[in-house]
């Protein structure tokens, strides 16, 4: 097995001492629970073990899966909050679901992400139950799907249902440390898009796949439902190094999502809903051509020239960008949901859904 690297490595002995610090000045364990998903066959439990003063957890709504709100804090915080935390390492964590417990760790970083066999759930919004050693037990909601689904929806989020004028890196620790979550901007059309889509297809899921940290989720949480978006699983990453190097590969992270959903989900054909100011359309457009069949559509939000510039730094032709998408993979393109749910509606069929 190869060395980890050297970041990795530093990473983890600092987090060794400052968890050592924190306990010994009487810090306890606090979790926070993320959204996870399932099916009747399996649930996907994600969360993350914080050291804290505080023992309070977040409240959850379990009928649509929003982590309404971390107790004493507001809605129009700053983002920088939440990256001031303190994972806690190797912690041991309890996870219920129904009559079972099941026993596993918290990562090097304090995330939760563990996989139940045949939970025995209902297709539904459902509630598990994780507790940290010396925290208080805290609820997840996990949206299971039936297995008799056959569409559902993954779309990205920063520059596609909120303008963030991501990748460049001073603009994006602005939006992510200093503005407050109030102060995004929306990309009109996206939520009733996406509302109708959901709604012409009962029981279909939507998850959120985005390169931001898991830091983030609760605030992009709270924002997606004071907009209108449908609730759903957001897949995230953990900024940092890795065995590897120093920075996770946000372009890795989704690839390897997209086939994770496309391996637990294999009877659901995706709509694939991105922006062309990242690597979205090449990404798409390679799963499609991976995995035929899997794929019913591709719809890309075009940013607008300054978008471009604020996202590349120089604008970038749509031919750069254009999807790998070997046909009969339909794949539209327009500047806002309106115009997309219009494409989307003569490219399949004038309906959008497909029961």
């Amino acid at each position: 097995m190869a060395r980890p690297h050297a970041a990795s490595l530093v990473e983890d002995a600092f987090h060794r001492r400052s968890n050592a610090l924190m306990r010994g000045r009487g810090w306890g364990t606090r979790t926070i629970s993320h959204t996870g998903y399932g099916s009747q066959d399996f649930v996907r439990v994600l969360g993350r073990v914080l050291l804290s003063r505080l023992a309070e957890p977040p409240e959850v709504s379990v009928a649509d899966g929003i982590i309404r709100d971390f107790r004493g804090t507001a809605d129009g915080q700053r983002g920088w909050r939440a990256f001031v935390t303190a994972g806690a390492m190797n912690t041991p964590v309890r996870v219920s679901v129904g009559d079972r417990t099941i026993h596993t760790f918290s990562d090097r970083s304090g995330y939760i992400d563990v996989v139940i066999p045949d939970p025995g759930l209902a297709p539904g919004w459902r509630a598990v139950v994780i507790e940290s050693e010396g925290g208080e037990p805290v609820e997840a909601a996990v949206l299971i799907i039936d297995r008799e689904t056959r569409f559902g929806l993954i779309s990205d989020i920063d520059d596609t249902v909120i303008s963030t004028s991501l990748p460049r890196p001073m603009i994006a620790a602005w939006n992510t440390f200093v503005r407050q979550e109030t102060a995004r901007h929306l990309v009109p059309g996206m939520a009733p898009m996406y509302r109708t889509l959901i709604g012409e297809n009962p029981g279909a899921p939507i998850f959120y796949l985005s390169t931001g940290a898991w830091n983030t989720a609760p605030t992009l949480t709270r924002f997606l439902k004071r907009h209108g978006y449908p609730a759903g699983p957001m897949l995230m990453t953990d900024w940092g190094p890795t065995n590897t190097g120093w920075f996770r590969s946000g372009q890795d992270h989704k690839v390897e999502a997209l086939h994770r959903l496309a391996r637990e989900f294999p009877n659901i054909r995706w709509l694939l809903v991105g922006d062309d100011g990242q690597h979205d359309p090449k990404i798409y457009g390679d799963f499609a051509r991976d995995r035929p069949g899997v794929v019913e559509a591709i719809a890309i939000r075009e940013l607008t020239p300054a978008e471009q510039v604020l996202s590349h730094g120089i604008p970038v032709s749509n031919e750069e960008f254009a999807p790998r998408v070997q046909r009969p993979v339909p794949v539209v393109r327009a500047p806002d949901g309106y115009g997309l749910e219009r494409q989307l509606r003569a490219v399949r069929g004038g309906s959008s859904g497909h029961g």
